[in-house]
């Protein structure tokens, strides 16, 4: 008898699993009717009793209202709003979280305390319900896919007993990890590590898991640049096989490679990069023609000639999809030899490079355009700051040649703006550093006439490079796959809520149409300069805006005006741009256009890469602010207010870019309560407003380098 319960249970068990995995399949496409059949082919159970089990499973889904039968025998997700729902889920730091679904306006919040054992970025299934006038809550069923499985944190080793936990940020893990003796591996307590989740049982608070590094000890600058780069899953080392197969790389020029391309050596060439640059992608060269037309060169690093598709070398840059620039250091996509020696188009050395050729005349306007492979010979190499002096002192070397493309490159850009790009000149913080990489001064990196110069003919190549792909010569879709850089418009209902909040300022939007949302945004992105409100406008802004991402959909680049676009000028630190490369190539030898889907999965890939490089280079910055602003604990700063939450409020200092938090339950003159709708923070009894972009004087309180924060106090 006891025999027969144990088969039954393990049977249940089977049923279980395969339930998991049918759901898993339908999931990938949630609006798809499916048979029986093609389930059971999806999740690989193709013979008649794995038929069988099948079928039992579906019936148990139905059961459990997970799935619906649309007709006899057809079946799809639940996708009704009482039913389930799947999507990712994104905690905040008070543990709480959203999960977002395809095709629901809204994301879906969940309490911390139904949120199961789900972590940050895992794919989950939802049970959903409404609660009276408020909008859809959730309760997560079943993880379906965890985004992870080693975390960062703090180890903390129990007194006198043989295990310990590791403990995290809580947007990270919102429990501690439980650590048995045996899988200590050498941590000791206060440690900052790597914990791998070995598992999470059913019904128990803790998972449990193992260390397999130890990083060191907690606030220690390598250990807190390499916590960062473990948290995203950013690899700080190449593979020795990988490094060995760049080592190998033959570099020669030789003469047979050289034929098969345009030769451009004798023409004047140069690149300009920040001082601090090593890996040169780009190089510009000029020259007058005959016809009285100016033939300007676009040169891009051949990385396809040397890393080529189906070697290690080229799955571990396709893993990697993007260089992260740390505040203190590269962490590459290509190894150092490639992306700094072979590749790099450094002065006075011959070079492979893939080019935009363009003639064009005084009025910058394209006369004829040619891509393909050539060799350069880089002339000089120009900093910013070189090329900057040249522009305004109209003195040195190569003086005329860069006023000429500075000329140029001042036409193109008011052409951009005129056909709708938006200006958003934000200026980015920067570090200087002392030997031990400790922040000794802060300054911000402003766009001067140099770097839009070097950005025009960037875009230019970018765009020709997508026409050429995309459009025939009567200039009508191709439809020829490829990888493009697009920016979908901004979302209606913010631009709404920001037209609404300027007016109260006094300015005016126009949202008749694209066009004329362009031009209100540029006009009120100028009308802000200098205004005290300039921070806060320029801020909701930008939230308006849609994410750029790479598809193979065409649907255009909002905020440059432009309806193809593509990243083609930096194969060094970009995998799309390697694609793209090969793509053209693929083109030019008259190919036919490939599988789609095989580009589109790329595509979304170096999307996902991109935001993790963002998010690291992100925390590394706030890591440097708060290091930097150590120093001045107990000083008074005048800030701005630049974000508004319902547990506080956040202040910027504008002359070194630091943020802190203000809490509300610090305010202690009245009770505070967000009002969203204005972004401000508004006490019930005397009415005192914090708002968005508010001036307020602040003293440092703390400074917390291990959760990368600091807390101000309000100086009346």
């Amino acid at each position: 008898m006891k025999n027969k319960k144990h088969t039954s249970h393990k049977n249940e068990q089977k049923l279980q699993d395969i339930g998991r995995k049918i759901l898993r399949f339908m999931n990938q496409k949630t609006s798809k009717i499916y048979n029986y059949k093609q389930i059971a082919e999806g999740i690989d159970y193709k013979n008649p009793r794995q038929r069988e089990l099948v079928i039992q499973a579906l019936h148990r889904l139905l059961a459990t209202q997970k799935i619906k039968e649309t007709e006899k025998g057809k079946y799809t997700v639940n996708l009704n709003i009482e039913g389930t729902l799947t999507g990712i889920i994104d905690f905040n730091q008070s543990g709480n979280a959203y999960v977002k679904v395809d095709g629901i306006p809204d994301d879906v919040f969940v309490h911390q305390k139904n949120v199961k054992d789900a972590l940050q970025g895992d794919k989950v299934l939802l049970v959903t319900y409404n609660f009276k006038g408020k909008k859809v809550e959730g309760s997560v069923v079943e993880v379906l896919e965890r985004a992870k499985d080693t975390f960062v944190g703090v180890f903390q080793q129990i007194a006198d007993k043989d295990f310990g936990f590791v403990v995290f940020d809580k947007k990270t893990m919102n429990t501690d990890m439980f650590i048995s003796k045996n899988h200590f591996n050498g941590a000791e307590d206060g440690d900052k590590v790597i914990a791998k989740m070995r598992e999470w049982r059913p019904g128990s608070k803790n998972p449990e898991g193992e260390i397999i590094t130890v990083l060191g000890a907690p606030g220690e600058h390598e250990t807190e640049i390499h916590s960062i780069l473990a948290e995203y899953g950013l690899p700080y080392n190449f593979p020795p096989e990988v490094e060995h197969d760049a080592d190998q790389i033959d570099r020669s020029i030789n003469a047979d490679e050289v034929a098969k391309r345009w030769d451009m050596r004798d023409i004047l060439t140069f690149t300009i990069d920040p001082k601090d640059a090593k890996d040169f992608d780009d190089a510009l060269s000029i020259q007058k023609l005959e016809n009285g037309l100016w033939q300007i060169g676009v040169h891009i690093a051949d990385v396809s000639h040397y890393v080529k598709p189906g070697t290690i070398l080229d799955d571990e840059a396709y893993a990697r999809a993007t260089s992260v620039y740390l505040v203190d250091r590269v962490v590459p996509m290509l190894p150092e030899v490639l992306s700094n020696d072979v590749c790099s188009l450094r002065p006075h050395e011959d070079k492979f490079t893939f080019s935009a050729v363009f003639e064009m005349d005084e009025e910058a306007k394209v006369h004829k355009e040619w891509f393909g492979r050539t060799v350069i010979h880089s002339d000089r190499r120009f900093t910013y700051e070189e090329a900057q002096e040249r522009i305004e002192t109209k003195q040195g070397d190569l003086t005329e040649e860069i006023l000429q493309l500075d000329k140029l490159a001042k036409i193109m850009r008011n052409e951009r703006i005129r056909n709708g790009a938006i200006t958003f000149d934000r200026s980015e913080v920067r570090f200087n550093l002392d030997d031990e990489s400790n922040p000794i001064g802060v300054y911000f990196k402003v766009s001067k006439d140099s770097n839009h110069l070097i950005e025009e003919f960037m875009l230019l190549a970018n765009k020709k490079v997508s026409e050429f792909i995309s459009l025939n010569k009567r200039k009508e879709p191709t439809g020829n796959t490829f990888i493009y850089r697009i920016h979908d418009d901004p979302d209606p209902a913010k631009l709404k809520s920001l037209q609404e909040f300027v007016f109260s300022f006094g300015y005016k939007m126009d949202l008749a149409n694209t066009k004329k949302v362009a031009e209100s945004l540029n006009r009120l992105l100028s009308d802000v300069k200098g205004k005290g409100e300039e921070n806060m406008i320029e801020t909701l802004a930008m939230r308006s805006m849609s994410k750029a991402v790479y598809s193979t959909d065409p649907i255009g680049h909002y905020g440059l005006g432009f309806d193809y676009y593509s990243h083609f000028t930096s194969p060094i630190r970009r995998y799309p741009d390697l694609i793209a490369h090969r793509l053209l190539q693929h083109y030019l030898d008259g190919g036919k256009s490939p599988n789609k889907e095989e580009v589109e999965e790329k595509a979304k890939h170096c999307s996902a890469m991109e935001r993790l490089a963002a998010d690291a280079e992100r925390d590394s910055i706030k890591y440097m602010q708060v290091k930097f602003m150590e120093q001045h604990i107990g000083e008074v700063f005048t800030g701005v207010i630049s974000g508004v939450a319902e547990y506080g409020f956040w202040v910027e200092i504008p002359e070194n870019g630091a943020e802190g938090m203000i809490k509300l339950r610090d305010l202690v003159d009245d009770s505070y309560s967000l009002d969203a709708k204005n972004y401000a923070i508004v006490g019930s009894r005397t009415g005192n407003t914090y708002q968005l972009g508010d001036e307020v004087k602040i003293k440092v309180v703390k400074a917390n380098l291990i959760a990368k924060q600091l807390d101000f106090k309000i100086i009346d």
